[in-house]
């Protein structure tokens, strides 16, 4: 990559879960774990949660495979560097980059991820639905602890791990800076995210976050989906069982997702997705900061 070759960048969020966008139709651009945690650094960098970086399908060894279902490829980056197989409210982001670069109008279309093919719906009022697959619910007991205090929690596969806790108050989370410890330790060898959760009334919930290679985030659209599958089958209202559709308002601490579960098991989330800047990377610094 030269140096003097500049890097567009934009920066965005759903609810709050922020993320640095870095446009890349070709595949062209060396995003090295580096140099993504570089960028995601909120003192030294831009500041993200994650980074999405969008890649023609075709282009792109992952998504190869997926190209014919869906043009672009969400290759997303936990702010660490690190890989993540989904990324709910990175997909609204996603989506929403598309429609503002001219890519994509308002109505339905596809997106590939590593955690399959996501069909998305821009709507006019501005909000974004994505279709989020179905839920695994994997057996086995889990337990999350924090400090001295420990719960008994649901394993839901969003396509990425979730272990959803039921608490008391969602202050008994802790800071969520380290990953709240978990057993046993092969439910989730790659390690988990954590969800917190209290009751605010009927079909409404709220929780906090420690998301996996990020750290407790403003908001987590995958886990809003495991909160909201959990909280059913806590509740009687499984659709499997009932034959009917729940719809269940997750507070996240970045704003509100709603979360709808089918009979067929199909989860759909809807919830706004913001563009607030865009502008040009410093190739020279990008380059300093990875050596």
């Amino acid at each position: 990559m030269s140096t003097r070759t500049p890097i567009a960048f934009l920066k965005g969020h759903g609810t709050e879960n922020d993320f640095v966008i870095v446009p890349d139709p070709d595949n062209v651009i060396d995003l090295s774990p580096a140099a993504v945690a570089a960028l995601c650094d909120r003192r030294a960098g831009i500041g993200g949660d994650g980074l999405l970086h969008v890649v023609r399908s075709a282009a792109h060894p992952e998504a190869k495979d997926m190209a014919a279902e869906a043009e672009w490829f969400m290759d997303y980056r936990n702010g660490d560097g690190s890989i993540a197989e989904m990324c709910g409210n990175g997909v609204r982001v996603f989506a929403r980059y598309l429609q503002h670069a001219g890519h994509t109008t308002e109505g339905d279309l596809a997106i590939a991820t590593r955690g399959g093919v996501k069909t998305v719906h821009i709507a006019k009022d501005g909000d974004v639905t994505v279709g989020m697959g179905k839920a695994r619910l994997p057996e086995g007991d889990v337990k999350v602890s924090v400090g001295e205090r420990s719960w008994p929690a649901r394993n839901v596969n969003m396509g990425n791990p979730h272990a959803v806790a039921f608490v008391d108050d969602l202050a008994h989370a802790g800071d969520l800076y380290s990953p709240p410890p978990f057993t046993p330790a092969s439910a989730y060898p790659d390690g988990v995210n954590v969800e917190f959760v209290v009751d605010r009334g009927p079909r409404h919930v709220a929780l906090r976050v420690h998301e996996r290679g990020s750290g407790e985030t403003r908001s987590c659209g995958t886990g809003a989906c495991a909160v909201a599958v959990a909280t059913a089958r806590r509740d009687g209202t499984d659709p499997a069982v009932t034959g009917a559709p729940v719809t269940y308002t997750v507070d996240v601490p970045g704003g509100t997702l709603v979360i709808t579960e089918r009979p067929d098991g199909e989860i759909e989330m809807t919830g706004p997705a913001v563009i607030v800047a865009e502008g040009e990377l410093d190739a020279d610094w990008l380059e300093t900061v990875v050596r």
